[in-house]
């Protein structure tokens, strides 16, 4: 007899939503793990153990290191990050996130590790468009779905090119400010961003997968990826292939990572606890603070993400945060190749690896798979 989580995925597989997935839900060691579908269009089936493109599931990771830096005293939460990341310093910022570039004042304040945490930097992506997204697409910075194209000194550096959209700690925009985080994290402890994470969290983990790139030896791990189009899903890089595969052409501390659902869940468990064979990884204050809401209602604002986002929303250190109905305080995130995450308040996981690019034929089978678990 199947489980409602394979009867989930395999109906998605069925219907040509993805191709296949892996998938966990559970508590503490009371675990369903499930395998279904194929990784790629060779029809081999889809391993419990394949090496997924996490994308922005990485920011939870960056942020619990970055916290454990907090912890042994190397840098402050409201701590100016100018220091190790200079480009930032003296930043200007435009009048309004709509402005021409040439319209701006100096900003009001540094930007501080927390402003990374949660988004409000200054940087980030634009919903609408502006001099300032199109100057972004222009030199290189715009995020999407594509993989990286700039090393990250380059990339930094052109993003410092760019005036802020507002006053740091004064609004909030997705997604750049964890890829200044990576630099910082490189650039504080003088060593590349996954020689950083292997020693101060994957290895304490256990997590053997999960890396900036996948090894050579371990390519036959790595999944198709794919998005959707008028026909169907569409290859985007090959199984075993494509950005991830084998070291990277250049610096990637901007970047993200790969991993396996076994390793996310070792990454979950500290979460839930904070602890790792009974030795603290992170103090229960900084668990407290990341996963609630950390962002003032008054830079929750319609032009700020995609609309609806903030019903019941609030945003931590990393993840998204249910402030409102029965799975309030439930906190997780998303990848935008096809991953998703929670964890729920009676320390109930929920983690889904595919491998297609998120969008309106995937948004079913994310709402499905948080709707498994409904906290008592």
């Amino acid at each position: 007899m199947t489980t409602a989580l394979e009867d989930l995925l395999a109906r998605h597989v069925e219907t040509g939503t993805i191709q296949g997935a892996v998938a966990l839900l559970g508590r503490g060691d009371d675990v369903e793990v499930a395998a279904v579908g194929v990784a790629s269009d060779d029809g081999l089936p889809m391993p419990a153990d394949a090496i997924m493109r996490i994308q922005s599931m990485t920011k939870v990771i960056t942020s619990v290191a970055a916290l454990r830096l907090v912890e042994s005293g190397r840098l402050g939460l409201d701590q100016s990050v100018a220091e190790w990341l200079p480009e930032l310093d003296n930043r200007r910022v435009l009048i309004s996130p709509t402005a021409p570039l040439e319209d701006t004042v100096p900003a009001r304040r540094a930007i501080t590790l927390r402003h990374l945490l949660t988004n409000a930097s200054g940087y980030g992506m634009s919903m609408t468009d502006s001099p300032l997204l199109r100057a972004m697409a222009e030199n290189g910075t715009e995020a999407g779905a594509e993989p990286l194209t700039l090393g990250a000194d380059e990339w930094v550096a052109r993003l410092a090119e760019l005036p802020l959209a507002f006053h740091p700690g004064e609004g909030w925009r997705y997604h750049h400010s964890f890829g200044l985080l990576g630099i910082l994290l490189a650039r504080l402890t003088g060593r590349p961003l996954d020689e950083h994470l292997a020693e101060d969290l994957f290895v304490p983990l256990g997590m053997i997968d999960t890396a900036l790139s996948v090894p050579e030896e371990k390519l036959h791990r790595l999944p198709a990826a794919y998005r959707h189009g008028e026909d169907g899903l569409v290859e985007t890089e090959p199984a075993g292939g494509g950005f991830y595969a084998g070291p990277p052409p250049f610096g990637v501390s901007h970047g993200e990572l790969v991993s396996t659902v076994a390793d996310f869940h070792r990454f979950t468990r500290l979460l839930v606890d904070g602890r790792v064979d009974g030795e603290a990884l992170l103090s229960a204050e900084h668990l407290q603070q990341m996963t609630s809401d950390q962002v003032p209602a008054e830079n929750k604002t319609p032009d700020s993400f995609f609309p609806g986002f903030w019903d019941g929303m609030g945003w931590g250190f990393g993840v998204g945060v249910q402030t409102e109905g029965p799975l309030r305080g439930r906190y997780g995130w998303s990848g935008g190749q096809g991953t998703d995450f929670f964890v729920d308040q009676d320390g109930t996981v929920g983690i889904l690896f595919t491998q297609v690019e998120l969008g309106e034929r995937m948004s079913p089978l994310l709402a499905d798979f948080k709707a498994l678990h409904q906290p008592t």
